[in-house]
């Protein structure tokens, strides 16, 4: 029995510290640079600064992945935090996430006679 309890306690000790450093959801759009600091792992106040004056330069992020213009911040940053970015509010007041696909129910003709033809 103790050493199920230990074992649980030393899983529990490894697995807190990964906890403690979990990305929070944060608007890169509108953040000031110390709450983006606060919020995703891996980026302190310097690279939350660089996100802020990238962004008053050029403008909102579309996606997370325009992140990557940001000089310090790479691929594994924002894959790391893809799920805490956030890009902007839509109207009924809630946060839209970052990089969420939007399907058309609609094809171009182009696509639908490709479609049809790889069918065949």
């Amino acid at each position: 029995m103790f050493n199920k309890l230990a074992a649980l306690a030393f899983a529990l000790t490894l697995a807190v510290p990964g906890l403690l450093l979990a990305a929070t959801p944060v608007n890169i759009n509108q953040a000031d640079a110390a709450t983006i600091a606060k919020s995703l792992d891996g980026i302190g106040q310097s690279r939350a600064q660089a996100i802020v004056d990238w962004r008053t330069a050029h403008g909102p992020f579309k996606k997370a992945d325009d992140l990557r213009r940001v000089k310090g911040i790479g691929k594994a940053t924002i894959e790391r935090n893809r799920d805490a970015i956030l890009l902007g509010d839509d109207t009924a007041g809630t946060v839209a996430k970052a990089d969420a696909p939007a399907k058309s129910a609609y094809k171009s003709k182009k696509a639908a006679a490709e479609e049809a033809t790889t069918e065949e």
